[in-house]
């Protein structure tokens, strides 16, 4: 049985990492070191990339997202304009915990979003992501396939 249960981990955790095989990849982990999610990411780690963001896109992938990548932390917050499809944002402060999420921003808004803390990195998934992996605060972003710095 011990066996068989490895055996099972195994490949689950072979399909999580299956999503990242093709550059950067945001692996959420719990405190335990659980695997909830892996996303296929772009990086968002200047003034212009930020600032574009997923905005004009009509669709996003389902393990695929962008991670935004500030040369500090501090409050931030974002906003859905020009943003067609409905994201799930999910903040963490320099360490990669998570402070909060934002659950299914409404596409085209102005209002500004955001969690409490001082956060450095954001991951905009698809609406409903954060609830389908139960992601909570205290969970963990793990980076691989680039380095979470800002580019000048």
């Amino acid at each position: 049985m011990r066996k068989f249960a490895g055996i099972v981990t195994s490949l689950l955790l072979f399909f999580v990492l299956a999503a990242c095989t093709d550059g950067p990849c945001v692996t959420i982990v719990t405190p335990e070191g659980k695997t909830l999610a892996s996303v296929s990411v772009e990086v968002a780690d200047t003034n212009d990339k930020r600032e574009l963001g997923l905005m004009y896109r009509t669709h996003l992938d389902e393990n695929a997202g962008m991670i935004f990548v500030f040369p500090h932390p501090d409050e931030l917050v974002f906003w859905m304009k020009n943003t067609k499809i409905p994201l799930d944002m999910i903040f963490a402060e320099s360490g990669g915990h998570v402070l909060g999420t934002v659950a299914n921003a409404v596409p085209y808004s102005q209002q500004n979003v955001g969690v409490r803390g001082l956060s450095q990195y954001v991951l905009e998934v698809n609406g409903g992501f954060a609830a389908k992996h139960a992601i909570v605060p205290g969970d963990r972003m793990e980076f691989t396939g680039f380095e979470p710095h800002t580019l000048r």
